[in-house]
């Protein structure tokens, strides 16, 4: 029992005192065995052999009472055998010899112990460093960065346990790492509270190592847990990114024995290379976030560029800027003369909330409604009294963060675009993302106004045009081309009274009269052309099929519709067949041609073929100019085909809704 009750160095020097005592005995043994045969003082150099084991593995002050022993013993056996007399100038410099000897082969024994340990210890340490960086540069995740340096961590610092924390930006900590040698339960993603004691309150608050050698009286989440796991003491390190301390990584232990001194310079190799892991992988995200971003970027603005629909850019930058920013809600409004605002594009909302189209007056201490007064980006981050200030509808959305930017058209405010979140606050780049978004949006709205404008135009020149040609072969019809027929009526009845015995006379006038008739054919014809009367009176079907029979080239018709449509519509369809006719005649020397018409799809869609020659050139100043002009106007499209020595395709949709 009174065994058990000595601490670990009393048992140690006990132990070392009896191997001391059976060393010297036995080596005693041996020189009285030998004592007959060899000179006795040439065997008091075997007494060594008990002195150097104790210096070596005992240390120096086990070997010199190790030494006096032999000096006693030895002097034991001089004559008068049996005495001990120590006051012989010889034992006392044995004596000296050896105490010297000890005391030098212990501190070299010692000097090597440590040279060893610590060559063991750097050894492990790189080691482990190099594991750890190995992760790093493969660009490993975080979460397998984090776990591998606190396992690490903790078995280089012989820990019990070891833990590594991420600050929160609301005070509190998160674990994101943990590793343990004895059966415990660490807290890992999950939030603890920062009171009382602990490790990373302390580095926290100081931004340096700390150790903490006694939780007892402690209070707070953290120093109660390490109680319940029995800890005695703990250290860590502050983890710096950017120059910001970002966390932190804890050793803790349940011994008695403290760490040891260069354990917070151990765990701080280990901190910069989680710093560079954090910094890496926010590199990747940060590119990441660049290409995502670039890519939305480059799908609207091909929208944009390739003239869709404004209804489908919105919809489509509401959808992207939603997705890029993480955003519950987004939504695009247009600023209205009378203060309210149109909803022209969403991602989230509920449509019996709002509808695309539908116009709400905006509440001005929402974010949107602060951009609608002072034309500047605005963000709410919202607690629970400002959210019940909110109108209703909006309440109901659980909005908790709001970002609202302007869209600028031409110097004016024209609308916005709003991104909420129900949980998060935005990241401060959100307000830069909608900038870009803005200004395509911008774009996209200027082009779409002054295509709007140009087909305006288009509409108006055609349509006058139209109406002029109208004007001009109602005044043939009614003015030259009636009065040259009255003409022509007149020169035969004076024919029929010229008196026979004139009849050069009679011949002359029949000639004028025939010459009059075939001037009113061809004007007839022409005013046909300028604009046919067949079209106004009968449609599409009647005014194809005569340009048809007048064509030089046979051609194939097909009507498949027998509707009549709006006259731009009629007008536009029966010009297309009658340039491209005029040009198969003239230029592609086909011999066959084929023209189909029917509706489908709400649009008008028109087909004329040939097998001539091909090489059509649709900007080479032909009629096809004009053509693509009156198509357009009505906003359609025209699509000419026409590689050389294949013949020409002309397709043609023109949309009923439109007209």
């Amino acid at each position: 029992m009174a065994r058990s009750r000595l601490n670990p160095a009393s048992a140690r020097w006990l132990r070392g005192l009896l191997a001391s005592v059976a060393l010297v005995a036995v080596v005693t043994g041996v020189v009285a065995l030998l004592k007959p045969y060899v000179p006795v003082l040439s065997l008091l150099v075997l007494y060594l052999l008990a002195v150097l084991p104790m210096a070596v593995v005992w240390g120096a002050r086990l070997a010199a009472v190790t030494s006096v022993l032999s000096v006693v013993a030895f002097a034991f056996l001089l004559p008068p055998e049996g005495s001990v007399w120590l006051a012989d100038s010889r034992n006392l410099v044995v004596l000296g010899v050896f105490l010297v000897t000890s005391f030098v082969v212990s501190e070299l024994a010692a000097r090597s112990r440590r040279a060893a340990v610590e060559s063991v210890r750097l050894t492990e340490e790189q080691s482990a460093l190099r594991r750890v960086a190995t992760l790093v540069a493969e660009s490993e995740s975080p979460a397998a960065v984090f776990e591998a340096v606190t396992r690490e961590v903790g078995l280089l610092c012989g820990a019990d346990l070891a833990r590594m924390e991420r600050y929160e930006a609301d005070g509190t900590v998160t674990g994101v790492a943990a590793w343990t040698r004895v059966p415990a339960r660490l807290t890992v993603g999950t939030r603890i509270e920062l009171d009382g004691l602990s490790v990373a309150s302390e580095v926290r608050q100081t931004g340096r190592p700390v150790r903490l050698d006694s939780f007892v009286g402690a209070t707070g989440a953290i120093a109660e847990e390490a109680q319940a796991l029995g800890i005695r003491s703990s250290v860590g390190c502050p983890i710096l990114v950017a120059g910001e301390v970002w966390g932190v990584i804890a050793a803790s232990t349940k011994s008695d024995e403290p760490f040891a001194a260069n354990t917070e310079s151990q765990i701080a190799s280990f901190t910069e290379l989680v710093a560079t892991a954090i910094e890496n992988a926010e590199a990747r995200a940060e590119l990441r976030r660049m290409a995502d971003e670039q890519a939305a970027l480059r799908r609207v603005a091909t929208l944009v560029a390739r003239g869709a629909e404004r209804r489908l850019v919105f919809a489509t930058v509401a959808e992207e800027l939603g997705r890029l920013t993480g955003a519950d809600l987004t939504a695009i409004f247009r600023f209205e003369a009378d203060g309210t605002a149109t909803l022209m594009g969403s991602r989230g909302l509920r449509e019996d909330a709002i509808r695309v189209g539908e116009r709400r007056t905006l509440e001005s201490r929402s974010a949107i409604g602060t951009v609608q007064a002072t034309g500047e980006s605005a963000r709410y981050d919202l607690d629970d009294e400002m959210r019940g200030r909110l109108p209703e509808f909006v309440q109901e959305w659980d909005v908790r963060s709001a970002v609202a930017s302007p869209i600028v058209v031409e110097g004016l405010c024209w609308g916005g675009i709003t991104i909420a979140s129900r949980g998060h606050p935005f990241h401060p780049a959100a307000e830069q993302r909608m900038v870009e978004f803005t200004e395509i949006v911008a774009t996209a709205i200027a082009n779409a106004e002054s295509r709007a404008q140009l087909t305006a135009s288009r509409a108006r020149v055609v349509a006058a045009g139209d109406e002029m040609r109208r004007r001009l072969e109602r005044d043939l019809h009614d003015g030259a081309q009636q009065r040259l027929v009255s003409l022509a009526l007149e020169l035969r009845v004076a024919q029929s009274g010229v008196p026979a015995y004139l009849p050069r006379l009679r011949t002359d006038i029949g000639q004028t009269a025939h010459d009059l008739t075939e001037v009113v054919d061809e004007l007839r014809e022409l005013a046909r052309g300028i604009h046919p009367a067949v079209l106004v009176e009968s449609g599409l079907g009647p005014a194809l099929r005569t340009l048809v029979r007048r064509s030089t080239v046979p051609v194939d018709l097909m009507v498949e519709t027998q509707s009549r449509y709006p006259p731009p519509l009629e007008v536009a369809t029966y010009y297309v067949v009658s340039e491209a006719l005029t040009n198969m005649a003239k230029h592609a020397r086909a011999s066959r041609a084929e023209v189909s018409l029917e509706e489908r799809d709400d649009a008008l869609r028109l087909s004329v073929r040939d097998d001539g020659a091909g090489g059509a050139e649709p900007r080479g100043g032909s009629g096809l100019v004009g053509l693509q002009d009156r198509v357009e106007s009505l906003g359609g499209s025209i699509l000419v085909i026409s590689p050389v020595g294949h013949g020409t395709a002309i397709h043609v949709s023109l949309p009923l809704d439109g007209a």
